[in-house]
């Protein structure tokens, strides 16, 4: 159970420590607030929030003025896990160790995000003058992601299962705490992979996006483990589309191509050799030195028939709508190489 002393009340306003100002939830997100389990409205009581419904009567923490609206029967976490502060998903790294790893080249590159960010913006910004986007894995900044989310025309809604920097609210994909109909977008950057039922949590987005909203997807396809316990899933380009089957294709492709895939399919071979933490950095750091420069294909190579059957990763930006994609057109639209 919680305790009162470890919670706050929602009109407390979250400050993260490195912040320059402050970040809530506004009114109009706070009504648009259900619970994740029946889908009632939320009222405050003083641990945090109550369930307005006498049938459920869930009560939900809050944590440094942070609503952890879990659904307990539908998540691998539990209210109690961030109400003891527990790791969840996002580990939070050290200064030091921060800085050394800034310094070293990386063996991944996202070629797309930056160029699909800003379409991204402006097909939300078609429908509604100031709407709402809801950002999934939102503790820190998904690659790209900065070029929009200080767009002062936009309220932006970050959430994760991880009391990171930037989150606001705690919550599952698998039982989104929103009204249906309350967003204009849906970010979901690198998350679908840690999800242990992706189309739920598709379903999900698609119930909170309104008639015509957008959401923007990225998500593994030839990466190794890189969430522990938290990986479970992978998508070829052609099963990612069907994943976002009830929405209207806008644009896709690979994000991640495939040289970024074999400098990573080559660290992991040689991590394969050794076991103590000591020996996998020193196999990480050697080839993060040797091995970065075989992601500079990926401007080429992402791009064509093969390097869409052979991406790290791709992505979908899609347009909600009523009618689903049939999967005979599904078929009819694979792009790769291994045409018959």
């Amino acid at each position: 159970m919680f305790h009162r002393s470890q919670v706050m009340n929602l009109s407390t306003t979250y400050a993260p420590d490195n912040a320059t100002g402050s970040i809530r939830i506004t009114d109009r997100i706070r009504a648009a607030l259900r619970c994740p389990a029946c889908q009632h409205g939320l009222r405050d009581v003083p641990p945090g929030l109550e369930c307005t419904n006498v049938d459920c009567s869930n009560v939900y923490p809050l944590v440094d003025g942070i609503p952890i609206l879990i659904d307990e029967n539908k998540s691998v976490f539990s209210k109690e896990d961030f109400v003891q502060r527990q790791a969840t998903f996002f580990a939070s790294r050290s200064s030091l160790r921060k800085r050394i790893d800034n310094l070293l080249p990386r063996l991944g590159m996202n070629i797309a995000a930056r160029q699909n960010y800003p379409i991204f913006l402006d097909a939300v910004m078609s429908a509604s003058s100031h709407p709402t986007v809801l950002i999934l894995g939102g503790s820190i900044l998904g690659e790209g992601l900065a070029k929009i989310v200080g767009d002062e025309r936009v309220e932006f809604v970050e959430t994760d299962v991880s009391l990171g920097v930037r989150t606001q609210i705690v919550c599952d994909a698998h039982s989104l705490p929103f009204e249906s109909n309350a967003f204009d977008g849906v970010v979901v950057q690198a998350v679908l992979e840690h999800v242990v039922d992706p189309y739920r949590c598709v379903s999900e987005i698609h119930r909170v996006l309104r008639q015509g909203g957008v959401v923007y997807a990225e998500t593994p396809f030839m990466q190794q483990v890189h969430g522990g316990a938290f990986d479970f899933t992978r998508f070829s380009h052609s099963g990612h589309r069907r994943l976002f089957r009830d929405f209207r294709e806008i644009a896709s492709g690979a994000c991640c191509g495939p040289g970024m895939a074999l400098a990573y399919s080559l660290q992991y071979f040689f991590m394969s050799f050794v076991e103590s933490r000591p020996a996998r950095t020193l196999v990480t750091l050697a080839c993060r030195l040797s091995l970065f420069w075989l992601k500079f294909f990926d401007y080429y190579l992402a791009r064509t028939p093969g390097g869409l059957d052979g991406a790290s990763g791709v992505f979908f930006l899609g347009e909600s709508q009523s009618a689903p994609l049939l999967d005979r057109q599904l078929v009819l639209g694979y792009r790769g190489s291994n045409q018959r």
